[in-house]
């Protein structure tokens, strides 16, 4: 796996929302779902807001590859596990970037209840 480029962390680190995409068994996407992601440092990350059997979240870790779209920029990738440290900064991101919708809406996506609903966002290595 490679690293994500610095101008492209940006842009998806930034994009107040993000299109995200699992991969069918037979390699087609399916439909792009909304959420929010968060940058960690070098590294990207998405949970789901209404827990682990919501239905993008289920195909996502089924899959474990799909497709990322943000401000015009699309990249394939893989679903990995985050580490277990970095979930009090996942929050801080998330309150960072998303306290303005108010605490409801951002307890969705901070907290212990969300540690199993995360998942990092992996550059997905060339064919």
């Amino acid at each position: 796996m490679t690293g994500w480029p610095g101008d492209e962390l940006d842009v998806i680190g930034n994009a107040e929302e993000v299109g995200i995409s699992s991969r069918r068994r037979d390699g087609s996407l399916r439909p792009y779902v909304t959420i929010w992601a968060v940058r960690v440092g070098d590294d990207l990350y998405i949970r789901s807001a209404y827990g682990p059997d919501n239905p993008w979240f289920v195909r996502a870790r089924a899959s474990g590859s799909g497709r990322i779209r943000a401000a015009g920029l699309e990249r394939d990738v893989e679903f990995a596990e985050a580490d277990a440290d970095v979930h009090g900064s996942i929050d801080a991101a998330y309150h960072a970037k998303y306290d303005r919708h108010g605490p409801k809406i951002v307890g969705t996506v901070v907290g212990p209840q969300v540690v199993d609903t995360t998942l990092r966002l992996e550059l997905a290595r060339a064919a």
